[in-house]
């Protein structure tokens, strides 16, 4: 099988983009929907079906290689029958993706009362 090198090259920067762009925050979420479809005793595809996404987007996003909207949660939380502030619970700004800086809103308006 012949393999031209930029094929190579352009293959290995995805598997490298791939693998860094797997945040704390989306592992922690899909740990968190995989044992609460465990519980359920559900299929992945049953799982995906229930909520109304492709079954490859839902093991995307059990295995934190996906980063949700809110409305995805959403729609997971309700078809797990789970609170969706389980699945979210204690995720903060330094466990997302590419965060150069973590200011609270709290932060922002001390700030502006120093200035």
């Amino acid at each position: 099988m012949l393999i031209r090198s930029g094929c190579v090259n352009m293959l290995w920067l995805n598997i490298m983009y791939m693998s860094k762009s797997r945040s704390e925050a989306a592992i922690i979420l899909g740990s968190r929907v995989l044992a609460a479809r465990m519980r359920a005793g559900i299929s992945q595809m049953d799982a995906a079906d229930l909520s109304s996404i492709h079954f490859t987007n839902f093991g995307k996003i059990e295995r934190g290689e996906s980063n949700p909207t809110f409305s995805t949660i959403i729609r997971i939380a309700t078809a797990l029958n789970i609170d969706p502030a389980v699945l979210v619970e204690g995720i903060e700004a330094d466990k997302l993706p590419d965060t150069s800086h973590q200011v609270t809103a709290a932060d922002l308006i001390r700030a502006r009362k120093q200035g």
